[in-house]
């Protein structure tokens, strides 16, 4: 319980709030510690937009990343699954160009999302629900700093407390603008600030050894740069009533079929029979190292587990699936108030794969932090026989294996690739000297990444200390 006094209702903007989540004991010891310092409006101190609303124009062919929310996690901004925006947009909308050194924030759905903007993904803009903060030419804040600040406890609860919304939670840009900002000292900031570049330097290491493990896969398949090339075309086809040629369809690709075929796969879809499968399956199957199904090179562990209602269990979803094969994180919860679909136990050493289309990319070896975890059912879990955990994962991360996943993937509302065609999936056998190779490359990798977000939180808990101090 909070007991607040009537002239504290009408906050610092002229709002009134009468909502007991706004004064909780644990917003008002906050507010009381940043009362001892310094503080000013984030907007005092830096331009505050954000991106395109309405119309925007996508271009294969651009160079120039489309930002969402998605981008804005990890404390640096990243291009996974960004959009190619036409340059024509990004001409119109240089409010929202961002820059280097720039802070982008995620203000609609998952709030508070905030991370730092290096060269790795320039030229960039973003979308109507992202905010873009560019700090002022002035030495008062570093970027680096205020990034540790916004995702500490102080800027997160401040953001999660202030956001608005009846069916979807936002923060509007006002808001984004009356952030309160310590002015802490310039001695202190430098820290943080080399921290967080050190984190970043660690991170980028860390990108570059898990790029060079695929970069040996390939090309001990002879997969590197591959193409398919065993295409066969016709000319195209009116598909208009004017005589025109429809875009999408100005080269037909097509494959001829037995109808033993159909009835062994069970599929009529055209997509299934894609030339270009035939072809990868072949590279896989004609590897010199041979190759073997996948239900014979791995131990599928698909038993279901119930948890039980007051035991506290650590729980793993999609969303905790990073791009470079981690397990970013979990849910800790009772449960009895985990989802139904909570129902795999994973060990240290498994591998996980998302049986979604759409999420296939989503694969992660098992860390011992998380052994004995629950996973949802979305995943199969794995456990290397034949083939080294980070083998196999380099593997099914792969661009020709994701091809083979996609193809297999089948369903109406929510695609997905069946048990059987996972398991029937041809996977190479790799000499242990190049799965040696590609093992040390991802377990530095890993250690990297976690050393970098070590580095995150300890310059995330020095702001907390020294603001609380």
């Amino acid at each position: 319980m909070s007991e607040v006094k009537f002239s504290k209702l009408k906050i610092e903007n002229g709002e009134w709030r009468i909502d007991s989540e706004y004064f909780k004991k644990e917003y008002l010891n906050e507010d009381s510690d940043l009362a001892k310092h310094k503080t000013v409006l984030l907007g005092n101190y830096a331009f505050v937009t954000d991106g395109q609303h309405g119309y925007y124009e996508t271009d294969p062919s651009s160079k120039i990343h489309m930002l969402a929310a998605r981008n804005c996690k990890d404390y640096f901004a990243n291009t996974t699954d960004s959009i190619p925006l036409a340059k024509w947009v990004d001409d119109k909308n240089k409010r929202s160009s961002l820059a280097h050194g720039d802070i982008i924030l995620s203000t609609r759905g998952s709030v508070g999302c905030c991370a730092i903007v290096y060269d790795e993904v320039l030229p960039a803009n973003i979308n109507q629900d992202v905010a873009r903060i560019k700090l002022n030419n002035s030495d008062d804040f570093r970027p680096e700093f205020l990034i540790a600040y916004m995702n500490c406890k102080f800027g997160q609860n401040w953001m999660f407390r202030n956001q608005t919304g009846m069916v979807q939670q936002g923060l509007p840009l006002d808001k984004v603008r009356s952030i309160p900002v310590p002015m802490l000292s310039p001695d202190f900031q430098s820290q943080i600030e080399q921290i967080v570049k050190s984190a970043h330097s660690k991170l980028a290491e860390s990108k570059s050894l898990y790029a060079q493990a695929e970069e040996i896969l390939l090309s001990e398949l002879g997969l590197k740069d591959w193409q398919p090339k065993n295409l066969s075309v016709v000319e195209p086809v009116e598909t208009t009533a004017n005589g025109h040629f429809d875009k999408l369809n100005d080269r037909v690709c097509y494959s001829v079929k037995s109808f033993s075929d159909f009835a062994k796969s069970g599929r009529l879809d055209a997509e299934y029979y894609q030339p270009k499968y035939d072809e990868i399956e072949e590279k896989i199957k004609s590897y010199k190292g041979g190759s073997d199904f996948i239900s014979k090179v791995v131990e599928l562990r698909n038993g279901n587990f119930n948890p039980q209602g007051k035991s506290l269990y650590k729980y793993i979803e999609l969303a905790d699936i990073g791009a470079s094969g981690e397990v970013t994180g979990c849910t800790e919860d009772l449960g009895g108030n985990l989802p139904s679909r909570a129902r795999r136990i994973v060990h240290t050493g498994d591998v996980l794969i998302s049986s979604i289309e759409g999420s296939l990319q989503s694969c992660a070896i098992v860390g011992k932090e998380y052994n004995d975890a629950l996973c949802s059912t979305g995943f199969y879990v794995v456990s290397p026989k034949l083939i080294n955990a980070e083998s196999l994962l380099i593997v099914l991360k792969s661009s020709v294996m994701q091809s083979l996943l996609k193809k297999g993937c089948s369903g109406t509302i929510l695609t997905a690739i069946p048990k059987e065609e996972f398991l029937n999936l041809p996977i190479p056998l790799l000499p242990e000297s190049t799965q040696s190779l590609i093992a040390e490359k991802i377990q530095k990798s890993f250690d990297l990444r976690k050393q970098s977000k070590e580095l995150l939180e300890n310059a995330k808990r020095m702001v907390e200390e020294e603001i609380e101090k």
